[in-house]
């Protein structure tokens, strides 16, 4: 030991940082080809919504049940079971063929997004703790450089696959297979480590004195979001089977309260709870779709160029964590307030772009504004809740990436969908009738109305011709992106425009999230003024008391 921190610290923090990549890079590559899965299986842009929704669920089952049982059976284990999922995934992701009816491959892909995710939150069951126990007197710096990997696997994917795709047209399934060469490097990196164990497990607490601080109110943010995902899944079971899962919740719920004697749970906790689930639905949301929308504003190749350049930013700014906290005199909680700020105002400006120049300045500031919300709102939890070991912040990325699977990534291709196909039966009633998907896009029935979009191969043809004149031109040496407009026809270029302002009413809408998250950080700071600032707190050393009891703390 030096001063806390082990030997191997470094390596182990790489270490997880190489399995963050894995996730970015898989994640990143899959959302530039959603559109190559809607052209080639005729998915809308809700049906493409919910598959790489399926991601929010699956990480949040393998981060929340890896955190609970990380301490019992060893990180190593769970490193061998997310190094064999990934590999499952990936059998299971390239199964879909063209001879495959349109409902099987959706399915197969639904499930290997799933399975992937689920070996991502896996990961982060080990990695967090990990990190915050190996440097638990600067986590918000150290979490953030691990998550630094995260944006780094959206450049590296994005990256590649804009060559493989674009340039050299690679099928899909051979550019989603890059995400492999970081998780053998991750696999590599932690074989043969030894592995520390969190505070709270070196003060022998149980999992019912853990789970006291997230109790009945944490609980239900879980039980709420489990119950819309398998509501989702099973969608095709009517009201049975809609009347079973909310049953099945609901006892998942008490056995949460009898875990924790019916300890309602600490309210600060389930505001972060609250927060990230916000979190989850606006970065990763927004992410699974930024790409497309501004390459469809813009062009594809810009589209492309704003994403990679807001990864780059963000991979840049998390290792600046530690200058921004220290230097700058922000606390964690104020950390959170900026970026919601910039958040909010970056995605308004990216819903009125009109050229390149103006697209990298709204692109910038959104970037600025995501980069710092995940690692810290980790560190916030573990430096605040230090009782519930790895509990606290694997229910925490939990609950975000489920919120970015039910909530996020369905709901802003609920909007777009929506807008889209207001916005062409407002311009062009007949051009509406002509190119109107055949099933209305659904999302939370019970509080927005079903609405129709655009048929994803029509509009996708309409597109490809445009790319095509777009490209001609430009070869032509004719640069002018509305020049191509010309090309289309009356009814297609209104397809086209109906299709921009979806994307920008989508981004608009996606503007009401940060918004939201920067109330709640509002009130956090006042709460923490209220009561002498923000600090972190940690365990003293004395026995473990009765799981009625709380374990005294000490501010540091």
């Amino acid at each position: 030991m030096d001063n806390g921190i082990t030997s191997n610290a470094k390596r182990l923090l790489w270490a997880g940082f190489f399995a963050i990549l894995a996730a970015g890079v898989g994640f990143s590559i899959r959302g530039g080809f959603l559109d190559n899965w809607g052209a080639e299986y005729g998915f809308t842009a809700t049906e493409l919504g919910d598959i790489s929704g399926a991601g929010g669920p699956g990480f949040c089952f393998g981060i929340i049940i890896g955190g609970l049982i990380c301490d019992r059976i060893g990180y190593g284990k769970l490193v061998i079971a997310a190094l064999g999922l990934h590999i499952v995934s990936a059998l299971v992701t390239f199964a879909p063929s063209p001879a495959m009816d349109k409902e099987t491959s959706g399915q197969l892909l639904y499930w290997g997004t799933f399975l992937f995710a689920y070996a991502n939150g896996t990961l982060e069951a080990v990695a967090n703790p990990l990190v915050a126990t190996l440097f638990p007197k600067n986590r918000t710096h150290f979490l953030n450089i691990l998550h630094a990997s995260w944006p780094a696997g959206l450049v590296a994917g994005s990256a590649s696959g804009w060559v493989l795709d674009d340039i050299y047209q690679i099928h899909w399934k051979y550019q989603f297979a890059l995400f492999l060469i970081p998780t053998v490097i991750y696999g590599l990196m932690f074989l043969g480590q030894n592995f520390p164990k969190s505070e709270a497990h070196q003060k022998g607490l149980k999992l019912g004195a853990m789970f006291k601080d997230v109790g009945l109110l944490g609980g239900l943010v879980v039980c709420v979001l489990l119950a819309l995902f398998f509501d989702g899944v099973f969608k095709g079971g009517g009201a049975a089977a809609s009347t079973i899962i909310y049953v099945a919740c609901g006892a998942l719920l008490i056995a949460v309260g009898y875990i924790t004697q019916f300890s309602m749970g600490s309210m600060l906790l389930f505001a972060l709870f609250i927060a990230h689930g916000l979190v989850g639905s606006v970065e990763l949301g927004t992410d699974s779709w930024i790409q497309n929308n501004t390459g469809n504003i813009l062009s594809s190749e810009q589209g492309k160029w704003l994403f990679v350049w807001a990864s780059l930013m963000m991979f840049a700014l998390r290792f600046c964590a530690d200058f921004i906290e220290k230097k700058m005199g922000l606390s964690p909680v104020g950390i959170l307030l900026t970026c919601s700020v910039l958040s909010c105002m970056g995605l308004l400006l990216l819903s009125n772009i009109a050229t390149f120049t103006g697209a990298l300045l709204a692109v910038t500031v959104y970037a600025v504004g995501k980069t710092f919300f995940w690692p810290t709102m980790l560190a916030v939890a573990s430096d605040r809740f230090p009782r519930t070991g790895a509990v606290a912040i694997s229910i925490m990325g939990g609950v975000g990436m489920m919120a970015f699977g039910v909530i996020g990534s369905p709901g802003l291709g609920y909007a777009k969908d929506r807008f889209a196909g207001e916005a062409l039966a407002a311009a062009d009633p007949a051009a509406y009738a002509a190119y109107k998907a055949e099933e209305p896009s659904k999302f939370l029935p019970l509080i927005f109305e079903p609405k129709p979009g655009l048929d994803p191969k029509k509009l996708g043809e309409v597109q490809t011709k445009l790319q095509d004149a777009r490209k001609e031109l430009a070869k032509a040496g004719n640069t002018d992106p509305n020049a191509a407009f010309d090309r289309l026809t009356s009814e297609e270029r209104a397809v086209i425009e109906a299709s921009i302002a979806g994307d920008r009413k989508m981004f608009v809408a996606d503007a009401f999230i940060p918004a939201m998250m920067a109330v709640i950080y509002l009130i956090l700071m006042i709460y923490f003024r209220a009561i002498g600032g923000y600090k972190p707190v940690s365990l003293d050393g004395a026995p473990e008391r009765p799981v009625t009891e709380q374990p005294p703390m000490t501010a540091e």
